[in-house]
C-alpha cells in the first residue's frame, strides 16, 4: 500500500484516499464544519487547512486533497495554525452571539473549534449581517443568521433523503439556505438535519427551549416504530423522554432514524394507562391489582383452553410474548398469533419471513424487485440504503403494486398481482433479468402478505431465482418491531390452533370466549364482539376499547426489553425513565398472573427469563448478530392469484400506533408535511 507521512509519523492509505479521510483513519483530528463522511465533499468552510510539501507555499484543504504516495503533511505548523484562526475570524464575522440561548450550545461544533482553534480576540466592529429566519416545517427550527453556509443540509436532502427540498440564493455574504417557496420540508428524514447542522442554524422545534445536553440522562436503546431495529439514544430528564436521537450502526441505520423515530416520543407522555381497570355495566372504574389480576384469573380459569386466545401487537418485546406463550400452552390454548395484519407468513421456514440479504449487503445488489411495497414509507432507512446503492450505479428497480414516487427511479410494472407468477414462471420479460443479475433482489411488502392470495404469492416470491452462492436475495419487509420476534419464538397457531382470521370466526360462532390482547392496537375491535377481553398495554388506544379488563404495561423506553428487526438479528432496548402510575413490565404482569392460576413460570427475574429464551431459541444467545437462514424451500409457485389489487399497508406514515397516534409532534407532521408526501402514493391513480 502506498504511504505518506503525516506529522513525521508514516501511515499507509488506500488508493483514492483523502488526506482528511487518512487522519480521521489513523485518530489524528482535523477540524471541520463542511466535511461529513457520508456526503459528497464541498470544501466550503475551510476549516480542515493543512500545510503538504511537496506542494504550493500556502495550507490547502485536507478534505478536497487526495493522498499521494511521499506526501509530507503538517497539521498542527504555524502556518496552519495562522491559516485556522484566519478562517474561524472570517466565520465568527457574522455569527451572532446567541450562544445563552442556542439550544445546539454545549453540543456545538462553533463552539468547541472556537475554543480550541480560535484567534481569542476579535477586530471586527462593524454591524453584523442579518438574515430572516426560514419556515421549514414542524420539526426543523431555522435561526439562519448563524448559518456558516457549510451545506450539510443541502447535500443530505439531494444525497440521502433523495429530496432536493434545501437550496441556496445567493453568493457570497448574500447567500441564503431555504426551501425556496417557504414550506415543510416534504421528508421522513428530514429531522436528521439537525444533527448535521454544525453550529446553531437549525434545531429541533419540537425540543427548542426545553434542556441543556448536560441535564439529561442519555440512554442508548433500539428504535420500535418500524421493523428496522434502528439504534437510538434515549435523552430523559427525570421520568419524561425529552429528545431521541440516532446512533452509529454501520449494519442497519448508518446514523439516521426517521422523523417518526425521532419525534414521536411526545406520545409516551400523553394519554397513558397507569391503573388496571375493570368494566361493569359498560363503563371502566379503576382496581387495584390484586382485583385486576383475581377477576382475570377467575375468568381463565373457568374457561376451557380451547377456548382460550392470545393476540400480540406490533410493539410487544420477545420475552412477553414468550410469556403469554408459555402460559397459553399451559392452560391448554394452541389459539394464538402475532400477525395482526393476517399476513400469510410461513413461520416454520425462517428463511421465508426474514431480509434475508440483510440491509447492508442492499449495497451490493443489481437488480430489485418490489412487490406490495413502499419501502419510503415502511422502512425510510431500508429506502435510504436503496437510494444509497442507486447513486454507485448500475442498480435497476421494478415495482408490481401501487405506483409510488420513490427516492430512485423505479420500474412500475403495475398493481397487478398475478403479474408475480408470471415472472416466476419465466413468462415475463424481467424473469431473464432476474436469471442474469448477479445479486438480484424481492423484496415483499405486508400489502402483498395480508392480500387475499397472500400464500400464493409468497410461494411466487420464493420460486424466483434469486440464490447464488453466498447470496440470498429473497426478503420480506416487515412494518412491525415485534413481528420477527414473535415468528422466532413461535408465537403462531400451535398443532390445532387458530390464527388472526380463525380466531375472529371462531369469537363470532361462541366458540372462543376470552380474548387476551397484548399490545393489540391496529384491528378493529368490533370484530371481537362477544369474547371477554383482557387487554394489558401501555396507551389508551383501539385496544381499550370495549375491553373488560385493562391491565397497565409499559412502553419501549420504560423496560429492559429484546427486540429482532427484520433481518433477523435481536437487540436490547434499555429503560429510561420509569413507567407512570402502576404500570408494569409486561412480562412481570403475566408471571404475577401465571402464579396466582397455579401455573407458574419458570422464572424470577428478566436474567433468568432471558437465559430460558436463548436455551429455547438458540439465536437470543448472540445479541446484536444476524443468524443467517438456511435457504431450504424447495416447493414452486403454485395456487392462483387474484386480482384484486394490493392496498398500502401504511396509510399515514405519522401515525402507525399507538404512541405516534398521540403525539403533538406527528399530528403537526401529519397536517402540514403529509399531504405533499402522500400524492406520492398517487393514490388517484
Amino acid at each position: 500500500m502506498p504511504k505518506l507521512k503525516i506529522d513525521g509519523n508514516e501511515y499507509d492509505f488506500r488508493p483514492g484516499m483523502t488526506v482528511i479521510q487518512v487522519c480521521d483513519e489513523n485518530g489524528i483530528e482535523i477540524p471541520r464544519f463542511c466535511y461529513h463522511e457520508r456526503l459528497r465533499i464541498a470544501g466550503n468552510c475551510r476549516m480542515c487547512l493543512v500545510e503538504v510539501k511537496p506542494g504550493p507555499p500556502k495550507p490547502q484543504a485536507s478534505c478536497a486533497l487526495p493522498a499521494a504516495e511521499n506526501m509530507e503533511v503538517q497539521t498542527a505548523s504555524p502556518m496552519v495554525k495562522k491559516a485556522r484562526e484566519g478562517v474561524m475570524e472570517f466565520l465568527l464575522i457574522n455569527h451572532p452571539l446567541d450562544c445563552p440561548i442556542c439550544d445546539q450550545g454545549g453540543e456545538c461544533d462553533l463552539q468547541d473549534q472556537a475554543l480550541m482553534y480560535g484567534k481569542g480576540t476579535s477586530r471586527y466592529n462593524e454591524f453584523k449581517r442579518a438574515v430572516e429566519d426560514k419556515y421549514m416545517g414542524p420539526v426543523i427550527e431555522t435561526h439562519m443568521t448563524r448559518c456558516i453556509h457549510c451545506t450539510r443540509c443541502i447535500r443530505f436532502v439531494d444525497e440521502v433523503a433523495g429530496m432536493p427540498e434545501l437550496g441556496a440564493m445567493g453568493r457570497g455574504e448574500h447567500m441564503e439556505v431555504t426551501t425556496y417557496l417557504e414550506k415543510a420540508v416534504a421528508s421522513e428524514l428530514s429531522g436528521n438535519v439537525v444533527d448535521l447542522c454544525p453550529v446553531g442554524a437549525l434545531t429541533s422545534k419540537p425540543y427548542a427551549f426545553v434542556a441543556r445536553p448536560w441535564e439529561l440522562v442519555k440512554t442508548e436503546s433500539i428504535d420500535v416504530m418500524d421493523a428496522v431495529g434502528s439504534n437510538i439514544r434515549v435523552d430523559s430528564r427525570f421520568d419524561a423522554v425529552l429528545r431521541v436521537l440516532p446512533r452509529m450502526n454501520d449494519d442497519i441505520n448508518e446514523e439516521w432514524i426517521s422523523d417518526k423515530t425521532r419525534h414521536a416520543c411526545d406520545g409516551l407522555r400523553v394519554q397513558r394507562l397507569d391503573r388496571p381497570y375493570l368494566r361493569e355495566n359498560g363503563k371502566l372504574r379503576l382496581a387495584s391489582w390484586e382485583e385486576a389480576l383475581g377477576v382475570v384469573a377467575e375468568k381463565l380459569s373457568a374457561t376451557k383452553g380451547e377456548k382460550i386466545a392470545a393476540l400480540a401487537g406490533n410493539l410487544v418485546d420477545v420475552e412477553s410474548m414468550l410469556a403469554l406463550k408459555e402460559l397459553m400452552v399451559s392452560l391448554g390454548s394452541p389459539h394464538m398469533d402475532c400477525r395482526q395484519d393476517g399476513a400469510a407468513i410461513d413461520a416454520s421456514d425462517r428463511a421465508s419471513y426474514l431480509f434475508n440479504t440483510t440491509i447492508a449487503d442492499i449495497e451490493q445488489a443489481d437488480l430489485i424487485l418490489l412487490v406490495g411495497t413502499n419501502p419510503r414509507f415502511e422502512a425510510p432507512l431500508v429506502n435510504a440504503r436503496i437510494r444509497k446503492r442507486f447513486l454507485q450505479g448500475g442498480l435497476s428497480v421494478h415495482n408490481i403494486g401501487a405506483a409510488v414516487e420513490l427516492t430512485y427511479p423505479v420500474t412500475e410494472l403495475g398493481n397487478i398481482p398475478a403479474l408475480l407468477a408470471e415472472i416466476a414462471s419465466g413468462k415475463h420479460a424481467l424473469a431473464d433479468a432476474i436469471k442474469n443479475a448477479k445479486n438480484p433482489m424481492v423484496i415483499v411488502g405486508m400489502s402483498a402478505l395480508a392480500h387475499e392470495s397472500g400464500e400464493a404469492i409468497l410461494n411466487a416470491a420464493r420460486s424466483l431465482p434469486l440464490q447464488r452462492e453466498g447470496w440470498n436475495g429473497f426478503n420480506v419487509l416487515h412494518n412491525a418491531a415485534a413481528r420477527v420476534g414473535g415468528l422466532e419464538i413461535g408465537f403462531v397457531p400451535q398443532k390445532g390452533g387458530k390464527g388472526i382470521a380463525g380466531i375472529v370466526e371462531a369469537i363470532g360462532r361462541r366458540e372462543i370466549e376470552v380474548l387476551y390482547l397484548l399490545g393489540v392496537d391496529e384491528i378493529d375491535m368490533d370484530y371481537f364482539k362477544g369474547a371477554f377481553k383482557i387487554y394489558q398495554g401501555h396507551h389508551g388506544d383501539i385496544g381499550t376499547q370495549n375491553a373488560d379488563v385493562i391491565l397497565p404495561g409499559c412502553a419501549y423506553t420504560e423496560k429492559q426489553a429484546t427486540y429482532v428487526n427484520l433481518e433477523g438479528r435481536p437487540q436490547q432496548a434499555a429503560k429510561a425513565v420509569t413507567a407512570p402510575g402502576e404500570a408494569k413490565e409486561d412480562w412481570r404482569i403475566l408471571r404475577a398472573l401465571s402464579e396466582r392460576l397455579g401455573k407458574t413460570l419458570p422464572y424470577n427475574t428478566l436474567p433468568e427469563l432471558r437465559r430460558h429464551l436463548a436455551q429455547a431459541y438458540p439465536i437470543f444467545a448472540t445479541i446484536g448478530e444476524v443468524t443467517p437462514a438456511a435457504w431450504s424451500w424447495k416447493g414452486k409457485a403454485d395456487g392462483t392469484i387474484a386480482k384484486a389489487a394490493f392496498e398500502p399497508a401504511i396509510t399515514n406514515f405519522y401515525r402507525t400506533d399507538p404512541i405516534s397516534r398521540v403525539s403533538k409532534t406527528m399530528a403537526e407532521c401529519t397536517k402540514q408535511v403529509w399531504p405533499q408526501l402522500r400524492p406520492t402514493q398517487k393514490e388517484a391513480a
